[in-house]
């Protein structure tokens, strides 16, 4: 007897399955293997869209994409995406790719990839990502395609970096563009919703010590330690996914090679470097400091009352991670009337992946960039 033989028996006995639905189930599961069998590393890349290095700061490199279209907004677009994941997300696959919508529609486009951190980056903190890296990628930026500002584009943590970048050094930007990204991390006590808010509730539960110890131990706080806590904000999902998800999609190979493309995504999670984590976790979720004014950066505190360049704010109405109160708090603290909020329904990681999401986030970025080129 095969293995997927022994597999349809066994779910036929489990969920007592008439014998031609485990016949149809075996038969699924043959052709699913087969599928999964052909699949090559090559055919499930990540960021496959073409782009160049343009700059190396330690490990940190700035990508500059090929254009696809005659480049019909000036001022480039600059996508930052935090340290607690990877910024392919952005370029997940050809037919899901924010970076790869923005493209087709006349944009210069440039992308930070933070590189690899280790315990010898122990003490890189927000100080050094935006005052230093930001700033040099966004001086290369400006000198390469002939600009005196650019377009901000921030992910998840990456938001917080460019709302920072913009409030130190707001002449260098023109727009600012934050995606999932939380401001005031304490307004998820707004909603009282059991459903969402984890790291949050997760973060104001440990004592400052709790998190310098697990910093110091290692230097950084491991990717796969966050990866773990990720899944657990979702445990029924993070369970049932490789079997009824998995079975779902096991003989489609489009699918198929979706969800790999995903897995690999979240398997491809950095360290994040150790001091930049107790500013995350102490100074930001535990005690709010960006949203109270209190958060230092570069020898000055961050006043979001400073950022006076127009701001789109794009986030989840559904998003377990960050809840829709501290991403939409931004509007109240920004300095500019010029604010624009869009919301959207789905999850956090489906404002970029999702089939329905796609081109309305890039529609969106694309005609409010051009309204005010």
């Amino acid at each position: 007897m095969t293995d997927t033989n022994a597999f349809a028996e066994a779910l036929q006995r489990t969920l007592a399955l008439p014998a031609e639905e485990a016949r149809k189930l075996q038969r699924r599961l043959d052709n699913g293997f087969k599928l999964a069998a052909k699949i090559n590393d090559d055919e499930v890349r990540l960021a496959t869209t073409p782009k160049r290095a343009v700059l190396r700061r330690d490990k940190v490199t700035l990508y500059r994409y090929e254009p696809q279209v005659r480049q019909t907004v000036r001022t480039p677009v600059f996508v930052v995406y935090g340290l607690v994941g990877r910024w392919t997300m952005a370029d997940l696959q050809p037919d899901r790719s924010l970076i790869g919508n923005l493209l087709a529609q006349g944009l210069d486009v440039y992308v930070v990839d933070w590189g690899n951190p280790s315990r010898a980056d122990r003490w890189l903190a927000f100080d050094d990502y935006v005052g230093d890296y930001l700033d040099a990628c966004v001086d290369h930026i400006r000198a390469e395609a002939g600009v005196d500002k650019v377009n901000l584009l921030g992910i998840c943590e990456g938001g917080v970096f460019t709302q920072c970048y913009a409030a130190l050094f707001g002449d260098k930007v023109r727009n600012l563009i934050v995606t999932i990204t939380p401001t005031d991390f304490h307004a998820d006590q707004q909603e009282h919703r059991p459903d969402r808010g984890f790291i949050n509730l997760w973060a104001r539960s440990l004592e400052p010590r709790d998190i310098e110890r697990l910093i110091d131990s290692c230097g950084y706080v491991p990717g796969r330690f966050m990866g773990l806590v990720f899944s657990m904000l979702t445990p029924a999902r993070s369970l049932t996914k490789y079997n009824l998800d998995l079975l779902d999609v096991l003989d489609d190979e489009d699918k198929l090679r979706n969800f790999l493309r995903m897995e690999q995504w979240l398997a491809d999670r950095p360290h994040h470097p150790g001091e930049a984590a107790r500013q995350f976790f102490i100074d930001l979720y535990r005690n709010n400091d960006l949203a109270e004014g209190r958060f230092e950066l570069c020898g000055r505190k961050v006043l979001l009352k400073n950022i006076k360049v127009p701001v789109l704010n794009v986030y989840a109405l559904d998003d377990h991670i960050i809840p829709p109160p501290c991403a939409a708090a931004l509007g109240k603290l920004v300095g500019t009337r010029d604010y624009s909020e869009l919301a959207l329904p789905g999850g956090h990681v489906g404002v970029f992946v999702s089939g329905k999401s796609q081109g309305i986030v890039a529609d969106r970025v694309v005609e409010w960039v051009r309204q005010r080129e």
